[in-house]
């Protein structure tokens, strides 16, 4: 019998190499080695010549395959954006900035060769432009922690810091005071900032970001409830003066702000919340078009909103949309707006203000000319201050909020949605309440739907229970009448209304209930009877 033939002897197996730290050339590993095989001229499949190296790029990185293959020149930058609801930190696993961070020096006898262009990922060669553009897509904690697997990794990591130009951060409570000093310089072209602070901030955060962020446009900076905001007006002045290319500045927690003295030519949104008792208020900000200054519901703040708002009209003559919210607010601060001539705003919002009247509506109206949004919530005007704002604005108004309000009756809105055929939203909320002093739901809502918890600001009469509500409108997009449990009868006809809010109506009768909306898609019933939420699902199950 013929023997078989024998078959082939296996391959020797692979020898162990360095992996990414073995030149491409020789194979030699690469730290204390001079490379001294010929460079090929051109590449196994007949490509190009070799591509210089870039100048960003670090030389600790290798291909698996050849050095003679082609490669393409590197492509601009794109804009970063992080997003922390993507990808949520948790206190759990906090970042380490030294060793996650740190972008270390390229080791010695490194070549600058084409390998540089391409890292070793799984085996598999990636250009290095590839895996910047995969990292870019992650969050702050994901790019820390691929900086710490390999020098490839981690200089495509810088590669992602250096062109990021937005930024949004969440610093934990046990992080250190150095995690901005050690991250933020590495994004030289960073121009807008967003900080979650769960720890405290001083003058020393301050001045890191002045220091580190010489591009910077847009910073914001909110707090936890645990963390407290230390800086002082001198802080917040001096770092406004270092940064002559801010123009969006939005800081919360501002309760030791004992003054503001602000000078800035490019500075045009400031927003600053928690404000109280300011001896001085200067702004000499001349291109500044929206300012929001939100003071804390405290009995004993001292601010003089009169001399404020007067030296608003006479340095921030550019004003076109203002929110101030105080329990300070009176009609001789609105006076004082008035004498400013700020003619240009289209946006006006002045809250929480018990004592502003109707006289306060009439300075109003003769000063500016053009509003398309008027939030009067919290003040004491009546129906006849509604009827004169349907007489000034009836072509530009569009946006009307009048929150506990006490003063105004069905017939005031009725008045406001029959005269004004521009308007598309309209909150009433707590304003046609039968015994405010006794509510303890809901006791604000804003423009956003947002509801905060408030105390009753100032006495308010109280409404007849049986009262009748018709509203009919061609353009109205969205009511909110929560809390108005003066309501009994409810009718609606408005073509394009989506959200209608009537959570804690709960004397409103599911019998005379009437909606004839057939773009509605959010109904609010919190708080209502059982009954009126099935008839409420019924009506619009109907009208679609």
């Amino acid at each position: 019998m013929a023997s078989q033939p024998k078959p082939p002897p296996p391959p020797p197996p692979r020898p162990k190499t360095r992996g990414n730290y073995n030149c491409g050339r020789c194979g030699q590993p690469k730290k204390g080695h001079v490379c001294v095989a010929p460079v090929p001229v051109a590449a196994p499949s007949g490509g190009g010549s070799a591509p210089s190296p870039s100048p960003s790029t670090s030389s600790g990185a290798a291909s698996a395959s050849g050095g003679g293959g082609g490669g393409e020149p590197h492509r601009l930058r794109r804009a970063l954006s992080f997003d922390e609801a993507g990808t949520p930190s948790s206190p759990e696993k906090k970042p380490k900035v030294e060793g996650d961070v740190e972008m270390g020096e390229p080791e010695e006898g490194g070549e600058d060769d084409d390998d540089d262009a391409v890292m070793e990922v799984g085996g598999r060669p990636v250009p290095r432009e590839v895996m910047a553009e995969v990292l870019r897509r992650l969050g702050p904690r994901g790019v820390m922690a691929a900086a710490g697997v390999s020098r490839g990794w981690r200089d495509c990591a810088g590669r992602v810091w250096r062109a990021a130009d937005e930024l949004r951060l969440r610093v934990l409570a046990g992080s250190g005071a150095g995690i901005l000093a050690a991250l933020l310089p590495r994004c030289a072209a960073l121009s807008c900032l967003h900080l979650r602070m769960e720890r405290d901030v001083d003058a020393s955060t301050l001045a890191c970001l002045a220091s580190s962020c010489p591009s910077l446009k847009t910073l914001e900076i909110t707090m936890a409830a645990n963390a407290n905001n230390k800086m002082t007006g001198e802080d917040l002045n001096h770092f406004v003066s270092e940064k002559p290319s801010l123009s969006v500045l939005k800081i919360g927690g501002c309760s030791n702000l004992d003054f503001i003295n602000l000078c800035s030519s490019s500075l045009s949104v400031l927003w600053l919340s928690d404000l109280c008792s300011l001896s001085k208020s200067v702004m000499n900000c001349p291109n500044m078009s929206e300012l929001s200054l939100c003071f804390e519901q405290q009995s004993n703040d001292c601010t003089d909103l009169v001399s404020l708002m007067d030296a608003m009209g006479r340095t921030c003559s550019n004003l076109n949309k203002m929110h101030i919210s105080s329990n300070q607010l009176s009609n001789e601060a609105v006076f004082a707006l008035e004498s400013a001539n700020l003619r240009g705003l289209s946006m006006l919002s002045l809250i929480l203000g018990s004592k502003i009247t109707d006289a306060a509506v009439a300075s109003i109206v003769r000063s500016c000319t053009s509003l398309e949004l008027l939030d009067l919530s919290g003040s004491s005007i009546s129906d006849n201050g509604i009827g004169m704002i349907c007489k000034a604005f009836p072509h530009t108004l569009s946006r009307l909020l009048l929150a506990l309000c006490p003063n105004v009756t069905t017939r005031g809105i009725q008045l406001a949605t029959a005269q004004l055929p521009h308007l598309q939203l309209m909150d009433c909320g707590m304003s046609l309440c039968t015994n405010l002093n006794n509510e303890k739901g809901p006791m604000f809502g804003d423009i956003n739907g947002g509801i905060r918890i408030i105390r009753k600001l100032c006495a308010a009469k109280k409404q007849p229970i049986h009262q009748r509500l018709i509203i009919k409108h061609s353009n109205l997009k969205k009511l909110s009448l929560w809390g108005c449990s003066a309501i009994d009868a409810l009718y609606v006809n408005c073509p394009e209304l989506n959200d209608l809010n009537l959570n804690s109506c709960t004397n409103l009768h599911p019998e005379r209930l009437l909606l004839q909306c057939p773009n509605l898609k959010n109904v609010h019933a919190a708080g209502c009877q059982d009954m009126l939420i099935g008839a409420i699902r019924n009506q619009v199950n109907q009208t679609r």
